[in-house]
C-alpha cells in the first residue's frame, strides 16, 4: 500500500502558495534543499529548472522547499529571498517550519528525511510514491515522473 503524503508546514512561501491537498489531480515533484548545500546548488536545482521546462505542458506540479538543517543563521528567509531575487526558480519555494523541537525542521521529519538534496514524487491522489535522497540521473527523473504520471491516471492528460 503506498503512503499518504504528509501536509507540508511551511513558514513563508515565495511565489504561489500550494498546499498539497490543493493539488490533488496533478502529479507533484518536491525538491528538499538548502541554499548552501552543494549537490543541491551544483545538481539538484540546476534539475528541477530542467524537468520544469521538459513537463510544462503535462499535469505535474514542481515545488521547493527550503528545509534548513544546517548553519540556519546563514540560510534564513532574508538570505533567501536575496538567493532567489538572484537566481528565480520557475516553481514555489517553501521555507519548512522551524520548531524548536529538533534541529531539523517539521516537514523534513514527516518525511523522514535523511539529508538535502531530496525529492519527493507525490501521484494525483496525494500519495508518495518515492523518496530519494541524492543525486538521481535526469532520464531517471524523467522517467520517474512518466511513472508517476501513469500511475496518476494522467499520462497524456
Amino acid at each position: 500500500m503506498i503512503p499518504v503524503a504528509p501536509e507540508w508546514d511551511v513558514e513563508r512561501w515565495f511565489g504561489a502558495v500550494p498546499r498539497l491537498a490543493d493539488l490533488r489531480g496533478r502529479a507533484v515533484v518536491v525538491l528538499a534543499f538548502q541554499m548552501l548545500c552543494p549537490g543541491c546548488l551544483d545538481y539538484a536545482l540546476p534539475q528541477m529548472r530542467r524537468a520544469a521546462a521538459l513537463f510544462a505542458d503535462d499535469p505535474v506540479s514542481f515545488v521547493g522547499l527550503h528545509t534548513v538543517f544546517e548553519r540556519p543563521a546563514e540560510q534564513g528567509p532574508t538570505q533567501l529571498a536575496a538567493f532567489l531575487r538572484a537566481d528565480p526558480l520557475p516553481f514555489p519555494v517553501g521555507i519548512d517550519r522551524a520548531d524548536g523541537a529538533s534541529r531539523a525542521p517539521v516537514t523534513f521529519r514527516r518525511y523522514a528525511m535523511e539529508g538535502t538534496p531530496t525529492l519527493l514524487l507525490i501521484d494525483g491522489l496525494g500519495r508518495l510514491h518515492r523518496q530519494h535522497a541524492g543525486p538521481l540521473e535526469d532520464m531517471a527523473l524523467g522517467a520517474e515522473i512518466a511513472l508517476l504520471l501513469a500511475a496518476s491516471g494522467l499520462l497524456g492528460a
